[in-house]
């Protein structure tokens, strides 16, 4: 959910001076599922959460679903340059329609790049590190 983090993170923290966001899921759009559905996705995602249920996840996304779409940090994110990372998890048409939101905003420093891998970037954690490092660098 890091991604997601740091969608809504830098959209509204001024100081930051770019966004990395690498394999992100839009969860406001988890929160609008069927039920049975988000509890499904949520209770594969507890692994290193305490103190949570799925369910409870699922009331906190629902409870909160249409301020946690990703959608709504557009506006923010067009101020700032952002890298935005996809790879082969079903979850890069949620980035890819995040970055044409940061487009459609006025964003103009947005770079976007899929890579042929899984959500953990298991098999690619070099290539994933030079690229953040180059677009680091770029920004100075």
């Amino acid at each position: 959910m890091g991604g997601w983090v740091v969608a809504h993170t830098a959209a509204h923290d001024h100081a930051l001076i770019g966004a990395i966001l690498i394999s992100m899921a839009d969860m406001g759009l988890v929160g609008a599922r069927p039920h049975a559905q988000a509890v499904a996705m949520m209770a594969d995602d507890m692994e290193t959460l305490a103190d949570v249920t799925a369910e409870s996840m699922v009331a906190e996304l629902k409870g909160h679903a249409k301020e946690f779409v990703v959608a709504g940090t557009a506006e923010g994110l067009a101020r700032i340059p952002v890298l935005a990372l996809t790879a082969n998890d079903h979850l890069a048409p949620q980035t890819d329609a995040l970055v044409a939101a940061i487009k459609a905003k006025g964003g103009t420093k947005i770079t976007a790049m899929h890579v042929d891998t899984d959500h953990s970037w298991s098999d690619h954690r070099i290539a994933l590190e030079s690229t953040v490092i180059t677009w680091l660098a770029g920004l100075n």
